[in-house]
């Protein structure tokens, strides 16, 4: 598996998986709206000519769907395509200035989900090559937390999304692989004000996402460690789980003009 497609990957998960895909030999194609970001990583990856950058925003369809298209084309086909670009900030539903950051974030992190793996759908089925398409939950997509409704709900569809996705694959020997990242030391975790258990560097979160990548695992949590967590959050009645969460850390909001909806 040499060709290897990512979203989101001029900072965070997206970066480190690039270094890390770069640096078992792979060709990979760079994604992201930072031109300046990704051509500083593509210096920095070996062979750095051998690495394509694409200079966009993924809800723009259009530009992620030829950039797609330009990569089967040069490459001749992708072995590994991974949407990692997203988004995450404090949400409350009552504020009606949040809306539209509801909307922002669920095209970031679904919607373009789905575009992104679209164009290589029909590609990957007559490869005789083994493809994963991969898809970035969140642990914080297993239950809905307080102050993150749009980021949980987002996270929750993506990993529905896919398996939807898998099975649909299955026959065509395409494998879909949905990893959900625990705390990752990225700098969407930067502004975290509360604490965060097991926190991972994001060089070793890759190397474990390669691994299960590689396996064509369905479904990962990473580290173990939040996948028990996750495992055990699951099981909670929602009785419990209201009362452990209910007054639970939230991520901040963007300073926005407070105007609460009213019926």
């Amino acid at each position: 598996m040499n060709r290897v497609f990512i979203t989101g990957a001029s900072s965070g998960l997206g970066a480190a998986l690039a270094r890390e895909y770069a640096a078992r030999g792979a060709t990979v194609g760079l994604v992201a709206r930072r031109r300046d970001a990704l051509d500083t990583l593509r210096a920095q990856l070996p062979n750095p000519e051998r690495h394509l950058v694409y200079a966009l925003d993924v809800t723009d369809r259009a530009a992620l769907a030829a950039a797609a298209l330009d990569f089967i084309e040069r490459q001749g086909g992708a072995d590994i395509v991974i949407a990692c670009a997203g988004i995450s900030v404090g949400t409350l539903t009552e504020f009606a200035e949040d809306l539209p950051v509801f909307d922002t974030i669920l095209a970031t992190n679904v919607s373009a989900t789905v575009a992104t793996f679209a164009p290589f759908i029909a590609t990957m089925k007559a490869q005789s090559t083994p493809c994963r398409l991969v898809g970035i939950g969140s642990v914080a997509g297993v239950r809905g937390l307080p102050g993150a409704g749009a980021y949980s709900a987002s996270k929750a569809a993506v990993r529905v999304y896919c398996e939807s996705l898998r099975l649909e694959l299955k026959p065509h020997g395409v494998k879909v692989v949905t990893i959900a990242p625990g705390y990752i030391d990225t700098p969407m975790t930067k502004h975290n004000a509360y604490p965060m258990p097991f926190l991972m560097s994001p060089a070793r979160f890759a190397a474990r996402a390669a691994r299960t990548i590689a396996a064509g695992t369905s479904y990962r949590v990473i580290p173990w460690q939040m996948g028990v967590v996750a495992k055990l959050l699951r099981l909670l009645p929602d009785t419990l789980y209201d009362l452990a969460f209910v007054n639970a850390p939230r991520k901040a909001r963007e300073a926005r003009t407070a105007r609460r909806e009213t019926p």
